[in-house]
Order: C-alpha cells, then structure tokens, then sequence
C-alpha cells in the first residue's frame, strides 16, 4: 500500500508514528500509553479512559453516571461528559470559539493531526489563524498523565486569546465528593471517598487514592471547579463559563467536579506561548505537594520523567526487524506489536489476578522480549497450582489481591497453556534449567520440579474425562461465556479435547527434544483423546464445538445458529486428530463459512437468541466478542495451524486482515494494536461488520509475535540453534530480516527465486547442508541468504468473448516461454453445442469446465510449469477457485465497450459463440472491482499497446 491513504492516514516509519487528518472520518481511532502503575486510552477527538493500581484497578476520571470500576469496554460508547481532556480557545476580540483535539464544540478546523508514537501521542490543530500543538506522555514512575500545550498566533497581528483547559473528573462517589482550587498547589484538586457496604471494606479502603488533581505550571488568570456551573444553561460543547470574561471562581460540594483554568494571554504576532500540566489520582494534599517539587520545581524534572518514560518503552523492542514492503504489516511487527506485547506481559493486562489462561499466553509473547520476566511468570504460576495439577483461574500478583469477577467461575483449560507457552520460552532460551526449578504448591510446602508440576497438571487434564475419553468443560474452558454447556456436571468440550491433546505432544516433543524420560502413558493418552474427538466430534465436514449436559452435540450441520466454530478446526490440525482428508474438508467450511474480507469468524452463524444448554456467549449481540465476530485470539490459532501444515500463504492471509489497510474508515481503528476482535455477522449485519472493538486486550499478540519469527520469517530456535524454514507470502518475492537470537545477530535475505527448486542457505557466503545453524557464538554477526524456490506464475487474461484475450494470451506465452492454456478447449460438446445455438450456461453448467481446468493447471503445478491461461472469468467463485490453486497469480481484465464488441464479433466466423450471447456474458459478469490482484487493461486500443502494457506491469510487479 502507499504510505499515504486517501489523503487519511500516513504510516511515518522512520519515526515510528501514524498519522491521522481526519477528527471524523474515523472518530473512534485513537491510541493508549500505559506504564507500571496505570493505563490511559485516547481517542482522536479528545475522550480518553484512564486506570491506576492501588493494588486494584481505579479510575481517577470517571463516567458520568456510573462509579465504572470495570475495565474498559468493548466498543464503550462516550458522553458529552465521558472523561475528556479538552482545550477550549477564545479570540478575546472576536469571541468566536473552537476546541481541541476536536471536542467538545466540533468547530470546523483548519487542519488536524492525531499523532500516536511509542512513548506519546499528540496533536496539531489549526483554526481562527491559532496553531495548538498537544503532546501527552506519562511519567515512568508515578500515575501520572504529563501533558504540554503550545498554542501559537499565526496571524501577522496582536491576538487577545483566552485557553482554557478542561479536564473532566465525572461523577466520583455517591459518598462524598468535592472540589476545590489550592493556590499553594496551583492545582484543582477533587476529593471522594470510595463507598463501602461492609465493615471490613472501610478498612481495606481507607488509604486508598481517592483523590483526582489537575495540577498547572502557570498560575491561571482564573478557575472553576464545578461542571454544573461552568456548563451552565449549555452543554459541554458551548458552556457558559468561556462567554464569560473569567471563569466563576466556585468551588463543588458534593456536586460533579471539574478541572476548568483560564489562561488569558495577549500574543503579539507569531507569539508562542507553552504551559504543562499534570493529571492523576493522589493520596492527600502532601502527596500532590512533592509532584509539584518534583516535576515543577525546575524543567529539568519534567524533562527528566518524559526521558525516564521513554526508555522504559524502549524496553518492548523486539528479537526481530523485517522489511517487506508492506509498510503497514512492517512497521506493526517492528514497532507496535512488540510494544503490545510487552504491554501485556509487563503489566499484566493491569490488573492483580490476570486469567491463567492470559497470563501464561502473555509470557509466551514476553519470552521473545523479555525472557527473564517470561521465566519467573512461569514459575509465579506454577506456585499457585494445587497439588492434584490443577491450576487456578487467576494468578495472584499481588499481596493484597484476590480472585474476582471471571475468576470466581470454574474454568477447565488453564493447565492447557503451560507445556505450550513453555515450549516458545525454551525455543528461545533454551534455558532447560528451568524444568528442574523447585517450586512448592499453593496448597503445601512440599516442593517438586517444574518438569513433576506440568506432568501433574497433564494428569488432571487425563483424569478430567467422561467416559467417552472426552474433556469436561464446566462453566468455560477457553470460552469464557460458553458456561451452560457443563454446569451439571456432565458436558464436554471438542476444543479442549484437542487442546488436551495438544499440549501432552508438546510436552512429549519437549522431552524428546532433550533427551528427558517421560513416562509412554502420555503418548497413548494423546492418542486416545484424539480418537474419542473423531469418534464422538467430528460431523462429516468439521468438528463439532462439544457435548452439552443433556448429551446434545452443537457446533454441528443441524444447528441453525452456531453449525461451525473455528477452534475446534483449528486445533485438530494442531493435535493430528485430523487426517490429511479431514484436514481438507475442515478448511474448505472455513473457507465456506466462516471467512469474511475483515478475517475469520470465530463461530457463525451468530447466535440471535439464548440457548440454554451452551450458555451466555448467546446473549451477546450477534457479531460481537465470543458469538460470531472476527475474535483475533481465534483466528490467529487458526493462522498457527495453518503454518504448522505448510499452509503459509493462507495463515499470512488471515493475519493481514488483523491490521487495517485500506478499509481504514470500515474498521474505525489505525493499525497501531490489534484489538481483542473486529464485528463478524457478515452475511447477518454486513453493515456494521468489520467494525473496532477498539479494545488492545488480547491474548492474539503473543501468539501473532510468534507466527511472525517461527512462520512467516521461519527462524525458530531448537535447543539454542536456529532453524531456517521461511513461509513468505506469494506477494513477497524477497524479506530482509534482522534477528536477534542466542546472543547474536542474524541478518537474513530471503529471497525467491528460479534458480533453485528447493530451499538453499547461504551462512556467510557458504552452503550449508541443512536446515539450522549450530555453534552459534554470541556477539557475532552473521550474514544468511536463504533461496527459495519460486511458485510457477499463473498469468490469467479474462474479459468477455470479443475481448481479445486469447491472441493477447498466445503472444504473452511466447514473450515469458509460459505454457498457453485456452479455457474454451475445456468445454464439452453439450456446452459448445449449447452456446453455438445462442444458449448461455449456468453455474451448474460451468462447474466441470471450470473443474476441467483446474485439474490441467495443477498438472502444470507439479511439474513447476509457468502459464497464461486465457479465460472469461466472468464469476468473482471460479476466479477464487484459481486463487487456490498455489500459483503465483495476475488476473488481467481486459476491458472493451460494448458496441466495440458486437463490432468485433459480428467480423469473427470460426468460432462456436454466438454473438447474441455476448449480453448474457456481461449479464453474468461479476466485476473485479475490489480484487487487487486484477489488473485492469483498456482494450479498446490496439492490442500490441495492451500487449505492451501488459508486459510492462508484469515485468513492474516482478522487481
């Protein structure tokens, strides 16, 4: 894609930033920062959420109505006075009024820019010949937002210019609220206290931060601290306190508080002015006291933190760089994916008793960044499992913490995660010292190693069966609304099966890998899940999802809501449950059913109303989260099988659709986070599919990180060597890659290209006889060149009869040397009969034409046979059956007037079409418009110009 889209979106990828001009066009896109202490997301327009430990998560800018203690929400929907950071500007002569970023007045601007980057976000708006330029960033070491505001006079003249920031605080207690400006403090301090219902409450409460306080480097010209009163007769988009000379000086009790300064300023011609601000929650007065000396007292503290904070982000980069020329995938896999990641396993989702499922998925992305954290997770973890294996639903890391909300409902596939996420952590570290780690249980003293802790974990997924030799799923395994399937006690779960199986192969690799004895009972019992699934699961074409309480299988043909999941396919390739044929059936109801233009559906079709045997996922609305959306953390296993099975074409294909490209304004996001799923539905609500959740919580990160080093690049540690089995794209003809591994550097050029028929490798300009590089020195910089064998071209010229697609064709085959494939050979004599008499075809007709056709291009695959295949391509279904095939594929469309057909038809006379068909062929025609592997051509000019036009793209697309 170009670096710039519709004039929308750049991609700057030198300074690792994006860039936005539009407040609406994408409303809803925006951006988060996060350090140790809090999290804070920011929309482009103005409205952000923030959070804070103290240990549990807090807010310190609340909603309007509501106390909001629960995380952000999917797709969460903002109020005039959702918490906001706003900056009103007044031309005192004029009195005319705009704000930025964009709310809350949404006057038209001159010129707007949302900037995120790595370690800040900021702003550029331009209206009323005012330049203001916003940058936010957070301390490193406090719960603290940093804000700067430079505000410029464009204008050739002295302005008297009125800026107020607005900060909202929201409704915080229903207890006991207020605020107040604190001249000593130059700060707008809000106080609350947290409500309580039980004794005990008051005390676990009782020092908590319940302070809000906006904190200014410059003394206000005046102040309010009452929303109520600074909106007045208005609302928040024209309040009546910015018509007023000054602001109302007036404190709240217990009404809504607010965080409202004026600074009234004359700029004289090309005049900047700058001012800095502090927003967070505090203990008491003192505590805000020492933030004011410590970040106020010289420009040096402020600096200092900004610098502080910088080089803790500096912390995501990743083991690895690519270049590709997709520079929204390479910017996303170098920069923002790494950050995402580390996000996740540094701060633990920001929360004190993250899902076990999370946390060990979480680590799996750290031991790529920071392995040393990823190996004490896992140890934290294994600390907390119970002595019968079992692991809990949460991990407590936190003193103070306790298990809540998810975490009280038993969930049964966390012991799942531990071989499987410890598999990419030795990958990587080879650290098998690891598995002779003592660690004692959550239950007693008695410590054993993290080897004797897995297998016990493996056992209680053994003894966690029905009589089937199917796993029960309880209220939940990975699915944490499908919580009706097995309350009783009796249902069971396709995907945990698998996953069962799974992770005991995984295990077993492990230990074969290193020579560890291992008892053979787990090589049955893997096979064993994995024929009870085929026995009692599968459903002719796929799996089903599994077997409620009342010994009702779902996820299967008959079901009218639900008939296909995508996990359960997923992990029966994982597993080896599914045999090649099966694996073929599977993907083709994939492909079927579930793929979408914005990814894969986690389920469909989506569920409409309550099923009471499988439980809430039912509930939510069709399309969004568990029930039918594109929920990435499933496509992306499905992504992981496919390369596990040499599927790499397919696998890149559903992680591209993971990242907005073009479909920008569709998606509503930029493509700075992956969020936890996009809407699904498609063929129910195709209106809305496609759309953000906007939520970067997702345990997709890590395991995208990791198709990315072991899939796509194919450079994937083994017991500290680095084995070299690239799956590139067939759009990527070559990938620079830079690899950090075993302590050295690997910069690797993988290339495709004719000259070999299998893969090479080049070490230093030598060949080497295998797959992997051993004796890896530390420090050393190695240079690798991988050759890869190209796939046969497939050139296809299409257009309708008249076009001249098959003399442009023949002359193509002679230029490249390519096999020439003419469609029309293909044909039966009852379809030559039929159009000779001037009647057109089905679809049902064309089927064992286009089939027939198939089956000469895959004989031309196996023997590496280049083609140009000159075919009408009139329907969108057979050109994606082509797609299929494997080749490296160009469709050109030749285009031609109507009339300059019949023209052209009526001169032809020794072939079966007849003219009069030519109306049912553009009848029939499916336009290629959103296909971007068709090449359109103006055909109407001479065919040697389409010929050489043809060429020179081809030779375009091949560099």
């Amino acid at each position: 894609m170009n670096k710039l889209i519709n004039e929308l979106v750049n991609v700057a990828q030198s300074e690792q930033r994006l860039k936005l001009y539009s407040p609406t066009k994408m409303p809803e896109a925006g951006s988060f920062l996060w350090n140790k202490h809090m999290m804070v997301q920011f929309n482009c327009r103005g409205y952000a959420v923030g959070q804070f430990m103290q240990p549990e998560p807090s807010k310190y800018a609340y909603a309007p109505n509501l106390e909001a203690k629960t995380f952000m929400q999917p797709e969460h929907a903002y109020y005039a006075n959702h918490p906001g950071r706003f900056f009103y500007v007044k031309d005192e002569d004029s009195g005319k009024v705009f704000s930025a970023p964009y709310e809350p007045t949404k006057a038209s601007l001159d010129y707007f820019c949302f900037s995120p980057g790595q370690n800040n976000i900021s702003w550029q708006i331009e209206a009323l010949k005012i330049l203001v330029n916003i940058t936010v960033s957070l301390s490193d070491s406090d719960a603290i937002e940093m804000w700067e505001l430079k505000v410029t006079n464009l204008d050739n003249k002295p302005r008297n210019i009125s800026i107020y920031p607005y900060f909202t605080i929201g409704y915080m207690s229903w207890m006991n609220q207020s605020a107040d400006f604190i001249p000593e403090l130059n700060a707008i301090v809000a106080t609350c206290i947290s409500p309580y219902q039980k004794v005990e409450e008051y005390f676990e409460r009782a020092n908590l931060k319940d302070k809000t306080y906006f904190l200014a480097d410059t003394v206000p010209t005046s102040w309010c601290c009452n929303q109520k009163v600074f909106e007045g007769n208005n609302d928040i988009s024209s309040p009546d306190g910015i018509h007023e000379a000054t602001l109302e000086q007036i404190n709240s009790l217990y009404e809504v508080p607010a965080a409202v300064m004026q600074y009234q300023q004359c700029f004289q011609a090309k005049q900047s002015k700058s001012y800095r601000f502090l927003f967070g929650p505090a203990r008491d007065n003192q505590q805000i006291a020492e933030i004011k000396q410590k970040y106020f007292a010289n420009a040096a503290g402020f600096e200092q933190e900004k610098s502080s904070y910088q080089h803790y982000i500096k912390q995501s980069s990743g083991p690895i760089n690519i270049e590709s020329g997709d520079d929204v995938f390479d910017q996303f896999v170098n920069h923002w994916l790494p950050r995402q990641v580390f996000y996740h396993g540094d701060v633990n989702r920001l929360t004190t008793d993250p899902q076990t499922r999370n946390y060990l998925q979480d680590n799996l992305g750290m031991s790529y960044i920071a392995p040393k954290k990823a190996r004490q997770a896992f140890i934290t973890a294994l600390s907390q499992q119970d002595s019968n294996g079992e692991m809990p639903d949460g991990i407590l890391i936190h003193p103070d913490a306790s298990l809540k909300y998810i975490n009280q409902v038993p969930h049964t596939d966390h012991c799942v995660w531990l071989p499987i996420c410890l598999q990419a952590y030795l990958n990587e570290t080879n650290d098998i010292a690891l598995l002779d780690e003592l660690i004692a249980f959550s239950d007693t003293s008695n410590k054993q190693t993290v080897k004797q802790h897995i297998e016990l974990a493996l056992d209680w997924l053994i003894g966690a069966r029905d009589e089937r030799g199917l796993s029960y799923i309880a209220q939940g395994d990975w699915c944490d609304p499908m919580n009706m399937v097995g309350y009783k006690g009796k249902g069971v779960s396709t995907w945990l099966t698998l996953a069962s199986a799974y992770a005991i192969n995984i295990w077993l690799e492990i230990c074969d890998s290193y020579n560890i004895t291992v008892n053979s009972k787990y090589r049955s019992f893997a096979e064993h899940l994995n024929h009870a699934v085929n026995k009692h699961c599968w459903d002719e074409q796929w799996y089903s999802r599994g077997i409620t309480d009342d010994n009702v299988s779902f996820g299967v043909a008959n079901d009218d809501e639900g008939r296909i999941f995508l996990n359960p396919q997923s992990w029966a390739i994982l597993s080896g449950a599914a045999s090649p044929e099966q694996q073929r059936k599977l993907l083709a109801q994939i492909e079927l059913q579930l793929e979408t233009p914005y990814g894969t559906m986690m389920l469909a079709p989506s569920y409409t109303k309550m099923r009471e045997d499988v439980g809430r996922v039912t509930q939510k609305f069709p399309g969004t989260a568990e029930n039918g959306s594109i929920y990435n953390h499933a496509a992306i296993f499905y992504a992981f099988s496919l390369f596990k099975i040499g599927k790499g074409e397919k696998a890149f294909e559903v992680m591209r659709k993971m990242l907005p490209d073009d479909d920008f304004i569709k998606r509503g996001q930029l493509p700075n986070f992956i969020p936890n799923y996009y809407r699904g539905a498609y063929y129910q609500h195709p209106r809305t599919a496609g759309r953000s959740s906007q939520l970067f919580n997702t345990g997709t990160v890590s395991w995208f990180y990791r198709c990315v080093i072991e899939g796509i690049a194919g450079l994937t540690g083994d017991k500290g060597e680095l084995v070299i089995n690239p799956q590139l794209p067939k759009q990527w003809s070559n990938l620079t890659v830079a690899r950090e591994f075993n302590g050295a550097t690997f910069n690797v050029e993988i290339c495709k290209t004719k000259k070999v028929t299998q893969q090479k490798i080049l070490l230093d300009g030598n060949e080497e006889d295998s797959d992997r590089i051993t004796n890896i020195i530390a420090g050393k910089h190695y240079q690798v060149e991988v050759l890869l064998p190209a796939l046969p071209e497939l050139i296809i010229i299409m257009g309708v009869s008249g076009c001249g697609k098959s003399t442009v064709a023949k002359q193509l085959s002679q230029q490249f040397n390519y096999q020439y494939i003419e469609a029309d050979d293909f044909h039966s004599k009852e379809s030559i009969d039929m159009m000779a008499k001037g009647i057109p075809l089905t679809d049902k007709e064309r089927a064992p034409w286009i089939a027939a056709i198939c089956t000469q291009l895959n004989s031309a695959m196996a023997e590496q046979q280049d083609c140009v295949l000159a075919y009408s391509g009139l329907r969108a279904e057979h050109r994606d059956k082509f797609r299929q095939l494997g080749f490296n594929l160009c469709f050109v469309y030749l285009q031609v007037e109507q009339k300059e057909l019949e023209s052209r038809l009526a001169l032809r006379t020794s072939h079966f079409f007849d003219a009069k068909l030519l109306a049912s062929q553009f009848s029939a025609l499916q336009l290629p418009e959103d296909e971007s592997d068709v090449y359109l051509v103006d055909a109407n000019q001479p065919q040697s110009n389409v010929l050489k036009q043809i060429i020179a793209h081809h030779k375009k697309e091949g560099q």
